[in-house]
């Protein structure tokens, strides 16, 4: 289960009218929905039924958040996006509108046609540029209630691991395929919204693959990668130009600033970046659920109040873990940042 990160905000221009009751704020927020299948066509098929447990929670958490900007993760991709219509629909009859949607097909799935994770066959979900069983699996969607300017939409999804500056992989042993392999293991986005005041925001959306699993270090280092992408386009060291402010980076970095698996310096320094700001979104449900859980929760170093994240507390774990994540830029006023994680209660 993955949490919904909630963060409510204003814009520059507006923060002279902070104080009055009137003054409009933004409500975004990620989620890490899972909605995947184990084929293409399988997801739509469960949204249409009425009848999916899961998907009716899924409506259910993202209603009670009342976002006006919605980043998925972890939901399944096709073609003319079908199934995310098809889940907005159900999100209206919940009460919240959402008639701007966005979505690109993710490196989840895309075929290489190399054996990239070197285990002798080529064609496998791990020799994918993303992991995926097939093509658009587990992939990212954009919801909102203020129009998106796709058409003036950066994806930095096909950015090669090589190149990004200090890389940990890929393996320069094989150089087939460090010449084809993308660092996003399912993309890197830049999606301006057009606010009510005519402002633009962009989002900065990203679904890093796990640290765990697969052979060797192959995972533990991309996903160091791929959040420090994000930290070397915001200095600049990349042939990319950085985003104009005001902006907001979001999604699932898989990676917890102290606990888990993976390079913890990663995400912190993320979370320090002088460009950022991180409101550090709580809720009361963390701490309930680490206590009540126990297990390896008991030697976490983080609060467990920042969780987003309930994995498996027995050992080896990893436990509950801060993975999600909302930061906007340093120019905008945040007004109240929380975690959807309701205490048992």
């Amino acid at each position: 289960m993955i949490a919904l990160a909630l963060l409510l905000f204003i814009l520059p221009a507006l923060t002279a009218r902070a104080e009055a009751p009137s003054a409009p704020a933004i409500r975004i927020a990620t989620f890490g929905s899972d909605l995947t299948r184990s084929g293409p066509g399988l997801l739509l098929r469960d949204i249409l039924s009425g009848k999916d447990a899961q998907v009716a929670a899924v409506v259910a958490a993202i209603g009670a958040t009342g976002a006006d900007i919605l980043l998925l993760t972890g939901i399944d991709h096709d073609h003319g996006l079908v199934a995310l219509s098809a889940l907005a629909e159900r999100i209206s009859a919940a009460g919240i509108e959402y008639p701007y949607l966005f979505a690109l097909r993710p490196n989840r799935g895309m075929a290489t046609g190399l054996d990239l994770d070197g285990d002798g066959r080529a064609g496998g979900p791990d020799d994918a540029q993303g992991f995926g069983r097939f093509s658009g699996a587990r992939g990212m969607a954009l919801l909102s209630r203020y129009p998106i300017l796709g058409a003036e939409a950066r994806d930095f999804s096909d950015f090669l691991w090589r190149d990004l500056p200090g890389a940990r992989g890929p393996d320069p042993m094989r150089p087939e395929v460090a010449a084809v392999q993308r660092l996003a293991t399912t993309g890197f986005w830049e999606v301006p919204v057009r606010l009510p005041d005519g402002q633009r925001l962009r989002l900065l959306g990203f679904h890093a693959g796990p640290p765990a699993f697969g052979r060797g270090r192959r995972n533990l280092d991309r996903n160091h990668d791929e959040t420090a992408f994000w930290a070397a386009l915001l200095d600049a060291r990349l042939p990319l130009a950085p985003p104009e402010p005001p902006f907001v980076l979001l999604g699932n970095a898989n990676l917890d600033p102290f606990d888990g698996d993976g390079r913890h310096e990663a995400i912190r320094a993320l979370l320090a970046h002088r460009a950022l700001q991180d409101p550090a979104p709580r809720s009361a449900g963390g701490p309930a659920a680490s206590a009540a859980q126990g297990g390896v929760n008991a030697t976490h170093r983080g609060d467990p109040a920042l969780d987003t994240a309930d994995h498996r507390d027995t050992p080896p774990g990893p436990g509950n873990l801060r993975v999600t994540y909302v930061l906007p830029s340093s120019d905008l006023t945040v007004r109240a940042a929380g975690v959807l994680w309701p205490p048992p209660a």
